[in-house]
């Protein structure tokens, strides 16, 4: 967990490859389970065609879909999810019929004026997609296809604070019901190099 542009996601991808379990985000389920036509992914496709948010009854469906298959019977690291109170308590119930038990939830935590920086300075490349840092020159192009570097809509600084307005309204909570109820919640401080990190959230995880 983590507020936007935290690092979740490149914790996330390291942490996949170093136990060899999968890693699952709501976008990730979601776009697998619409690609794969299950029942769960056709109610999320109506909910967004209709310009809709997909409820949280259909992401902790989808969820439940993705944990309960055969990738997720060694263990499974849940990035970004979830996003809500709401989710949290679905998914301890689901987890709970499952025998499942959570070890930690890692709270990457980064100030709002170095969120701000790194995502409204970061830039994606037009063509193959790849995500820049905030150290790019303004000139540069994606080092993978020579493709133009350009800002998303939702990275520019005022966007981005507004989404940490929401983070704070809706996630945030979701940390204090978990230091209530469990599993351990490890803080781990998200500033430094991506080893540094790293190695503080596999510290915090054998703690």
């Amino acid at each position: 967990m983590g507020p936007p542009g935290a690092g979740k996601g490149t914790q996330g991808e390291i942490l996949e490859r170093r136990y060899d379990v999968p890693r699952f985000s709501t976008g990730d389920i979601l776009r697998t389970a619409r690609r794969e036509g299950t029942e769960m992914g056709r109610r999320a496709q109506q909910y967004m065609d209709a310009g809709e948010l997909v409820p949280d009854e259909v992401i902790l469906g989808i969820m439940g879909e993705a944990l309960a298959g055969e990738a997720a019977r060694n263990g499974f690291i849940l990035d970004g999810f979830p996003r809500t109170v709401a989710q949290a308590e679905g998914l301890a119930r689901m987890l709970d019929e499952l025998g499942i038990n959570l070890d930690a939830v890692i709270n990457i935590s980064v100030e709002d004026d170095e969120i701000v920086r790194r995502l409204s300075g970061r830039r994606v490349c037009s063509k193959c997609g790849v995500v820049v840092g905030p150290d790019a020159k303004p000139d540069a192009t994606c080092g993978e296809c020579g493709g133009a570097l350009i800002q998303r809509r939702d990275d520019d600084a005022a966007t981005v604070r507004r989404r940490l307005e929401v983070y704070r309204e809706q996630t945030e909570p979701v940390l204090a019901w978990y230091r209530a109820s469990g599993p351990s919640v490890v803080d781990v401080d998200g500033l430094g190099s991506v080893e540094g990190i790293t190695k503080r959230v596999q510290d915090g995880i054998a703690a």
